[in-house]
């Protein structure tokens, strides 16, 4: 998706201490004793780089957008010059590896393998074709896709404990992961079918076979296409696919090669794509070519299963008419883009139990353009490495879900799941009904904007262009070391939409960098239930954006541990670990802090109380005291000194204000702490009044309440100054 990402400019932190990849294995992760488990079930067991044997050198952990590191797995690799190793001891039965690398951009070569110390004949052929990819028109990208994906069927089995050892003859390269499968044989030709070659395709991929298929769908409407085994060269789409199934042997075996398979807009449905392989050349990421898997529309009723997709722009883009779609049991790798978008009026698709790796923007995306993704769902799907954007996106859409995934490793402009009001286009249709985010595990995920200049959290929701009013479920959720924090409320636009009606319950947060929660826009969220624990900085970032757009509302459910703290100065981010420091007693605690009132005059709102500029100021409704004005200081402090003041023009002539100022810990109940006394504001003497609080007192909101004032029938203060200090 062609995205921009611009926002509001904010302060950068510097990326500080960040965590380490765990275990060197990436498995579905074991469900709790109520929930089903993260992720799909994968045919193959991935082994890091980093936790192998070998000569090499590790690279990372780096959370630098740009870097290799921060786009590998684990932000972690091994980097082999000629004649370096790395030796995986084999995690399970196996008989072919997958391996996902890296090497300078104009280069390739191969990696010699080596089987229990045995060299086979076969090498690994590796390149930078595929990598390296610039998209100067999405704001905040740089050089990305640093790494691709290289398979080989190993031509005997290993058992677990095995050595399988990668060497570089000559390149430097960069290994990241390899995925350890045993690959079933080639499945036998269905009775019935017809094969692509009886229509003259060339399973060597010499011949152009891109007629042969076309005969093939038109010969076997209502039946089979059978792909046998080989490689088959498609220079053109393929359309009028309809109430046919297309089959092959597997997909380590059935390979077409096309950077362009089905396109098409109106297909009347009943459309089954399985179990083979499609790869394409697309080496650099051009919006207005379809390079696409599937582009536009398989009809009602169809199905993807089994499938590998690689080396395109798009795995699947999906508009118009695609009811009940399921998508499954598939890999998307490699692509520049997203791998799969539902671009609009997908009702009841279903995409499950697929693994996606190394996307150049969303991985998964619905985006309800034109019309809204409705009913719809990504169930149970693992996730790795989306370089240029989200894990899963939610941009829209009524009624949708997203259940049990694994997101890890997500890097710049993008979170493990972002649920959105991001537009983009119109005409869009904005959240509605009920989104469920339930059961989902995110490890590493999460990002710093370069365009925000600020960090994304690892599930982020965002009324960027418009209020979130839809009811956002969020339970069950997982969130492990990610680099910043946890859960994010932000209106990306800049505009102060409000994000409402949000639900977290049941979550577990562990070595969140920052925060567990980072409120920057108005609204509320009720928590339930969500334990932390090795939070880096504060429990909370509470600062509404723009400053004064209003209050961002926590309800505390119950069940709450581990990040009762809140980050005490709105003026700069918290960085990776750095805890939450005391707080300057010469700072204005006030300033930029979110500010209420009981009434307003016109444009003369409470929030130009707390914006650092005297001469502008509240004005509560006139002629009708008593009056009230209440700050939100983030936390409780022992505030001792108030300095409150009028714009410090001659104009405004002397007066006095009758105030009473009150505080509480809650924002619901409060006390006084001074009782109601006279404070002279004079243009003579700067227009000011300092108000001591007792020793005692401590609060988060601060109240002032205006009973009287000699000078204009409503209360006025152009700053409110709040300090430790006295």
């Amino acid at each position: 998706m062609h995205r921009s990402t611009a926002g509001p400019i904010r302060r950068t932190p510097a990326i500080g201490a960040v965590v380490a990849l765990a275990a060197g294995m990436l498995v579905t992760l074991a469900p709790t004793a109520a929930h089903a488990a993260a992720g799909a079930a994968l045919p193959f067991t991935s082994v890091e780089a980093e936790s192998a044997a070998g000569t090499g050198t590790k690279i990372g952990p780096d959370y630098t957008q740009g870097t290799p590191a921060s786009e590998a797995s684990g932000r972690q690799a091994v980097r082999l010059a000629a004649g370096q190793r790395v030796e995986f001891t084999v995690p399970r039965a196996a008989n072919a590896v997958n391996v996902a690398y890296s090497v300078p951009d104009g280069q390739s070569g191969s990696l010699d393998v080596y089987v229990n110390g045995t060299r086979l004949a076969k090498t690994l052929p590796v390149t930078s074709k595929y990598s390296y990819v610039d998209t100067g028109w999405i704001a905040g990208a740089k050089t990305h896709h640093f790494f691709d994906n290289a398979r080989l069927l190993l031509g005997r089995d290993v058992q677990a404990g095995d050595k399988v050892a990668f060497e570089s003859t000559g390149t430097q390269v960069t290994v990241d992961v390899a995925d350890f499968e045993q690959v079933a044989a080639a499945a036998a030709q269905p009775a019935g079918s017809v094969s692509v070659v009886s229509k003259g395709a060339d399973p060597s991929g010499n011949g152009d076979s891109t007629q042969a298929f076309r005969d093939a769908i038109a010969a076997a409407q209502g039946g089979t296409v059978w792909i046998p085994p080989g490689d088959y060269r498609i220079t053109s789409s393929l359309n009028g696919v309809q109430n046919v199934t297309l089959q092959g042997a597997g997909g380590w075996y059935s390979v077409v090669h096309t950077s362009r398979f089905i396109d098409q807009s109106s297909p009347s449905g009943n459309v089954h794509i399985k179990d083979f392989a499609v790869i394409g050349e697309v080496t650099e990421r051009v919006d207005s070519s379809p390079d696409n898997f599937v582009n536009g529309s398989l009809g009602p009723g169809s199905s993807v299963s089994g499938m590998w997709i690689q080396h395109l722009k798009v795995g699947l883009w999906l508009m118009g008419n695609n009811d009940n779609l399921v998508v499954e049991k598939s890999r998307i790798l490699d692509t520049t883009a997203d791998g799969l978008n539902l671009n609009g009026n997908a009702r009841g698709v279903v995409v499950r139990d697929n693994f996606l790796r190394n996307q150049g923007d969303d991985s998964l995306a619905m985006w309800s353009l034109y019309a809204p993704d409705t009913g719809s769902s990504f169930v149970n799907n693992t996730i790795s490495q989306p370089n240029l954007a989200n894990g899963i996106a939610i941009y829209g859409g009524t009624d949708i879900s997203v259940r049990n995934n694994l997101i890890s490793d997500t890097n710049a402009l993008g979170s493990g799941i972002a649920i959105s009001n991001q537009k983009f286009l119109d005409p869009f249709s904005p959240l509605a009904g009920t989104i469920t985010v339930d059961g989902n595990t995110l490890v590493r995920a999460g990002a710093l904007n370069p365009n925000w200049n600020h960090p994304m959290g690892a599930l982020r929701v965002d009324s960027y262009d418009s209020a979130v009013n839809a009811t956002v479920d969020i339970t069950n959720t997982t969130i492990t070391d990610s680099p910043y924090s946890a859960f994010e409320f932000v209106s990306g636009g800049g505009q102060g939409y409000p994000v409402r009606n949000v639900n977290v319950t049941e979550a577990t947060v562990r070595n969140t960098g920052t925060v567990v929660v980072q409120a920057e826009a108005q609204g509320s969220a009720a928590f339930k239930n969500v334990t932390a624990t090795g939070v880096g900085a504060a429990g909370v970032y509470n600062c509404p954006y723009p400053a004064n757009s209003g209050t961002f509302s926590l309800t505390d459910g119950g069940g709450n541990s581990g990040w009762s703290s809140t980050w005490s100065d709105c003026s700069s981010w918290p960085q990776p670990g750095q805890g939450n420091p005391e707080p300057d007693p010469n700072r204005n605690l006030a300033k930029g802090r979110p500010a209420t009132a009981t009434g307003s005059q016109d444009v003369y709102t409470p929030g130009k109380a707390v914006d650092g500029d005297a001469n502008s100021y509240w004005e509560s409704a006139n002629n009708a005291f008593p009056q009230s004005w209440t700050v939100d200081l983030g936390s409780s402090y022992a505030v001792r000194r108030l300095v409150l003041k009028l714009p410090p023009s001659a104009a405004w002539g002397a007066r006095t204000q009758t105030v009473t100022v009150l505080g509480s810990t809650d924002g619901s109940n409060f006390s006084t702490v001074v009782g109601a006394q006279g404070y002279r504001f004079d243009p003579a003497t700067g227009n000011t009044a300092t108000v001591s609080l007792p020793s005692g007192a401590n609060l988060r909101y601060l109240r002032l309440s205006v009973s009287a004032n000699t000078g204009w029938p409503a209360g006025q203060f152009s700053e409110v100054e709040a300090y430790l200090g006295s």
